[in-house]
């Protein structure tokens, strides 16, 4: 087992540079419909959304009011403020490689360090000129790059457990806080069935486009969207690589590989099992928020286990 210290770094590591990467996917989906939808291109409860999904939507409105385009934007990329914006994140990512560069490979730490000095300059001006949606692209194209290095080179010992940890708790996390905000916007509870009229359907388009699950949604279920096979897509179907399930499958995985017998395995094994064998009426039987808040709590639960279990807890 490496030391607690070495652990925690890998550990946060592959979460930032997941968040990151989800926080370009959630202002994804605003700027999608603002072409779709150029009159609620400003409208504040969208991007209010955004703000709920990545961030901390109080503090958001006490430092900048009504949320808009603008503010969202530069608030969640390059706010160096903002703990959550996309600039922090690459840079407490590089902070951790950088701390561990005896643990990961060359290429790797030359992948999050590229990142970040690609990054570091960025300005709103250099931003608008860019172009938020490309900016997007950008960012997820680098994590893509980055975990396919790890991935491509890193041995499979436990520095790389621990990145793959981190990883796939960051990304369940974002899929439940996404799904939760995003779903009761477009659809109130108990009208989970119905299918979506036109304008609807360039709505979950935008949410599906933004987790990469477009296709898989088309092939699966055919070309109609109902808001109820978006939530199974992205709860309970175990093929889909940014569902609930898939993520706990990782997640359970790896936990058994570095402590079957420790009670962050069970906490997780628990977890798996309820997604394992959940049906999707089950969980709109019971409502959607409460299933979603319920894991997010099992989840937070599960994070700080994993902490005390093996990481450095302050």
């Amino acid at each position: 087992m490496i030391l607690s210290r070495l652990a925690d770094n890998l550990f946060w590591m592959a979460r930032y540079c997941e968040r990151a990467e989800n926080i370009a996917r959630n202002l994804e989906i605003n700027l999608r419909m603002t072409l779709w939808d150029r009159a609620g291109a400003d409208d504040p409860e969208w991007w209010e959304a955004a703000v709920r999904v990545s961030g901390d939507p109080e503090e958001f409105k006490a430092r900048h009011g009504a949320a808009g385009q603008k503010t969202v934007v530069e608030h969640l990329i390059l706010d160096r403020d903002n703990p959550s914006s996309i600039w922090c994140c690459f840079e407490r990512a590089r902070d951790n490689a950088r701390a561990t560069r005896g643990k990961i490979t060359v290429e790797t730490w030359e992948a999050v360090n590229a990142i970040w000095l690609e990054i570091q300059d960025l300005t709103a001006a250099k931003l608008q000129r860019q172009g938020a949606r490309e900016f997007c692209d950008w960012v997820k194209a680098r994590c893509h790059g980055l975990r396919g290095v790890t991935d491509g080179t890193m041995l499979r010992d436990d520095a790389y457990r621990f990145s793959r940890l981190g990883l796939f708790l960051e990304r369940a996390d974002n899929t439940a806080r996404l799904l939760d905000v995003r779903y009761h916007m477009l659809l109130p509870e108990g009208a989970a069935l119905r299918e979506s009229g036109a304008v609807d359907y360039y709505h979950w388009g935008a949410i599906l486009r933004a987790v990469s699950a477009f296709s898989a949604y088309r092939r699966i279920y055919r070309d109609q969207i109902v808001p109820l096979r978006v939530a199974e897509l992205l709860i309970l179907r175990q093929d889909m690589p940014r569902s609930l399930h898939a993520c706990m499958n990782e997640v359970t995985t790896v936990l058994g590989e570095l402590g079957p017998g420790l009670e962050c395995a069970r906490l997780a094994g628990a977890l798996h099992a309820e997604l394992h064998f959940t049906r999707i009426e089950d969980v709109f039987r019971d409502r959607l928020s409460s299933f979603l808040n319920r894991h997010l709590a099992q989840a937070n639960a599960l994070g700080a286990r994993i902490a005390k279990d093996f990481l450095m807890v302050a």
